[in-house]
């Protein structure tokens, strides 16, 4: 679990949990603790932003060999999922269930995740094909990186390193109607990632870019 501490929460002070203050996966960390609330024990992370200033108080359940930086970016990261989701009801229409069965249910939410999952790895595989482009959603988000960072430097900050790091993004329309267009027409696998790779986009250069 990780979550948002509120500010009007309750706990004790258990103990300083030891973290690598140099390692830049914990950028922005100024502080990793156990605390205990009613015989239940949990860590809080006290992270600054780099590129705003702001600080965040988060709360987490997760082992303490995860770096505290880790955690704070995958709070950051949480929308990630959410898009999975989206995909599901906006594309593959998994808007209600089939059955009250529970059985039936079961079956739903395997075959909604297989055919999820199949989807994601034809446009991962589209965006291997070609090393010096990338896929036009990544080059958005890319775009918004670069003026997120320049933003960032003219108040004295900068995005921390680990947002340029690879992402799943939320998989593309076209790649999801490509799919279906091919399973109805029956064109073969070739073509069908041909017409993916196609559309892939120029690679950017990040500034800060690791």
């Amino acid at each position: 679990m990780i979550s948002v501490l509120k500010e009007n929460s309750v706990a004790t002070f258990v103990e300083s949990i030891p973290f690598d203050t140099n390692h830049k996966i914990n950028t922005g960390v100024e502080s990793y603790s156990l605390y205990e609330n009613n015989g239940i024990r949990f860590s809080i992370i006290n992270y600054r932003d780099p590129e705003t200033g702001k600080l965040h108080r988060f709360v987490t359940t997760l082992p303490h060999s995860i770096n505290p930086g880790t955690i704070a970016v995958l709070y950051y990261k949480r929308w990630t999922i959410e898009k999975s989701f989206n995909n599901s009801k906006s594309n593959l229409k998994e808007i209600k269930a089939w059955s009250s069965d529970n059985n039936s249910l079961k079956n739903q939410m395997r075959l909604t995740a297989m055919s999820y999952n199949l989807l994601r790895v034809f446009e991962e595989i589209s965006k291997t094909q070609d090393s010096a482009s990338i896929h036009p959603s990544d080059k958005k988000h890319t775009e918004t990186l670069k003026k997120r960072q320049q933003d960032a430097e003219k108040k004295g900050g900068f995005v921390n390193p680990l947002f340029y790091q690879k992402r799943i993004a939320r998989i593309s329309s076209y790649t999801i109607r490509a799919v279906q267009n091919a399973i109805i027409t029956g064109k073969s696998l070739a073509s069908f990632m041909d017409d993916l790779v196609a559309r892939l986009v120029p690679r950017m250069k990040l500034i800060g870019e690791h």
